[in-house]
This record gives C-alpha cells, sequence and structure tokens, in this order.
C-alpha cells in the first residue's frame, strides 16, 4: 500500500452524526458507502486483504439508517 492516503468519512447513523478516519489506495463515493456501513457494523470486512468482499451498496446502507455520507482527504 505504498499509494494510500488518508481519507475521513463523515455519516449520520440513526440521525446520531459519526465520522472516522480510514487509509486506503482510492477512494470514491461507492467506497465511501461501504466503509460507513462497515463502521456502522452492517458491511463486512474481509479477514485477508486479498479477500474479495461485496461491497454495501447506499441503497442497502440507508436500510440501516445510514445516510448523508461524505468523504474528504485527511
Amino acid at each position: 500500500m505504498n499509494n494510500a492516503k488518508l481519507y475521513v468519512i463523515d455519516y449520520t447513523l440513526h440521525g446520531q452524526p459519526k465520522s472516522f478516519i480510514i487509509r486506503a489506495e482510492n477512494m470514491d463515493n461507492g467506497e465511501a458507502w461501504h466503509w460507513a456501513s462497515c463502521d456502522a457494523g452492517v458491511g463486512r470486512i474481509g479477514r485477508f486483504g486479498r479477500e474479495r468482499v461485496k461491497k454495501t451498496s447506499k441503497p442497502m446502507a440507508e436500510k440501516f439508517g445510514i445516510e448523508g455520507v461524505s468523504w474528504r482527504p485527511a
């Protein structure tokens, strides 16, 4: 992960504002929704670095009360 950068992801969970920092090689809206769902305990993180895991989509995350996901470089 030589190209990894730090990103801040902000979201709300059942109306409560949440925020965290993550190190990733790239970030886009889909990645941000997936990592916000992981932080909220909804999404799945693979056990091994190379394990492919199906990402949590925005509609699925919204079903569990996650909304307003935004991200920015740290």
